[in-house]
């Protein structure tokens, strides 16, 4: 039985990562994002909107719970999914969690280009949006460094990259 969870910043490329290992493996792909919105019917600035951030992540821990159960899967979490709750201890003890690690300069260009999508950075100057991903993402790299295995994913951004994050992911889980 296979679980691998992938960790880290939003823009990382967890979903891309993920899809490409999930199929590299022959296993289930799951984000957790979308298992939200497709078990509420509503998306994730929706939640946001109607229950505001502690709302969601109070769902989204129980939908992680659901998901993290599954066998056989590769399970991407949204950004924030480490840092609340027990989501991360929870995480590490039911599966091999991978951080996909980004320079913040990385993440705010892959950021800017679908930033409409995303509650927590909607509406922001790119001089804004780069800030707050400096200050979040140091406060909430004690939580991503708690992950079994950290791949640095700042020079991925082509599909011969992803291919090599994925055979490191591979190599590293044993999988």
């Amino acid at each position: 039985m296979v679980r691998v969870i992938l960790i880290g910043y939003m823009g990382a490329g967890k979903t891309t990562v993920g899809k490409a290992l999930a199929a590299d493996l022959g296993l289930t792909f799951y984000d957790l994002d979308w298992y939200i919105t497709m078990r509420y019917h509503r998306s994730v600035p929706e939640i946001f909107a109607e229950r505001g951030e502690e709302g969601f992540r109070d769902l989204e821990r129980r939908m992680l719970h659901e998901v993290a159960e599954f066998e056989n899967v590769v399970v991407s979490c949204g950004g924030g999914t480490p840092c609340f709750y027990d989501n991360m201890e929870y995480m590490n003890s039911l599966a091999d969690t991978v951080y996909l690690k980004a320079d913040p300069e990385v993440l705010a260009q892959h950021l800017k280009m679908g930033k409409g999508k995303r509650p927590l950075i909607e509406g922001k100057t790119p001089e804004e949006l780069e800030t707050y991903i400096q200050e979040s993402l140091q406060a909430r790299e004690p939580f991503y460094s708690q992950a079994k295995y950290t791949i640095d994913i700042s020079v991925l951004d082509t599909f011969t990259k992803i291919d090599e994050c994925v055979r490191i992911i591979r190599e590293m889980v044993g999988v």
